[in-house]
């Protein structure tokens, strides 16, 4: 009775994984009955009749292909070695199993030969420059062609563009003339900027220094207006005697002196002639 059990446990076991598979959220199970492709099944729990059913699993999650180092030739014969990567998920389980035997394979083939006649009619300049163009017309030509194995290639990234030495070495040389060439454009630039921004500092110097001087001369002329306006209002107010006075104060002055000659102003001869007129008169 023993050995009975034992056996049944030991067929249980030995049965069990081929009757019952687990398939993950991300994985489908197509299955095979007698030869022929029943459908995919999953996720979840999938249950497969003994020596009949042969499940493929089929992982739905997108993947990564990587393109090895592929020589190839422009446009205008220069030689190059591009290397890439290909995104890829299964689309349709069933078609990815029952249509292509060797998915990598196949899509490496396709992949190399069709960057090879995209990278023939481009020049190495537009190689080099236009990377991104090539990825979208990679990934739509093999797009094309793995539509019908039910993969969708998601991106193309090409990593790394190989020239030959002699062309790194010019590009080098051209790299180097050209970051000279923009280190003298922007020292010029730099001079010029300062040889303005000194011209209009003196020429602002110059403008409020002319400024300066006219105010300062606007000033002097109006002091010397007010002066003027001043000593003439003050003279309005000396009358004649007044100015006798000061005549005789200056004769007196000048008869201090050694001199024998004496210049007397016309105005003095006109004032004193009303003072000899009255002298004359008391004499009569």
């Amino acid at each position: 009775m023993i050995s009975i059990i034992v056996t049944v446990i030991v067929l249980l076991f030995i049965v069990l994984p081929a009757i019952i598979k687990i398939a993950q959220e991300y994985e489908r199970l197509v299955i095979f009955r007698l030869g022929r492709c029943i459908g995919a099944k999953g996720p979840g729990l999938v249950i497969l009749i003994p020596l009949v059913d042969r499940p493929v699993k089929v992982d739905l999650r997108e993947l990564y292909l990587e393109i090895p180092q592929q020589s190839c030739i422009t446009k205008d014969n220069a030689h190059i070695a591009i290397d890439f990567l290909i995104y890829w998920k299964v689309v349709d389980s069933v078609k990815s199993v029952v249509q292509v035997g060797d998915f990598a394979g196949a899509s490496q083939g396709i992949a190399t030969t069709t960057l090879r006649a995209i990278v023939g009619d481009i020049s190495l300049d537009d190689v080099l420059a236009n990377r991104e163009q090539i990825n979208i017309q990679l990934r739509s030509k093999l797009d094309e062609v793995t539509e019908r194995w039910g993969v969708k290639v998601t991106s193309v990234e090409i990593r790394e563009i190989v020239p030959p030495r002699e062309i790194q070495e010019a590009m080098n040389k051209q790299m180097s003339a050209e970051r000279n060439r923009r280190a003298v454009v922007t020292e010029a630039e730099g001079h010029k900027s300062a040889a303005i921004t000194v011209a209009e500092g003196e020429k602002q110097a110059a403008i409020l220094k002319a400024e300066g001087k006219q105010k300062a001369q606007i000033l002097e002329a109006d002091g010397y207006a007010n002066a003027l306006k001043e000593i003439f209002g003050a003279a309005k107010q000396i009358d004649d005697k007044t100015m006798l006075i000061q005549y005789f104060e200056a004769l007196k002055e000048m008869g201090k002196g050694a001199s024998t000659k004496y210049v007397i102003p016309m105005e003095f001869t006109s004032m004193i002639e009303p003072m000899i007129k009255k002298a004359k008169d008391s004499l009569r």
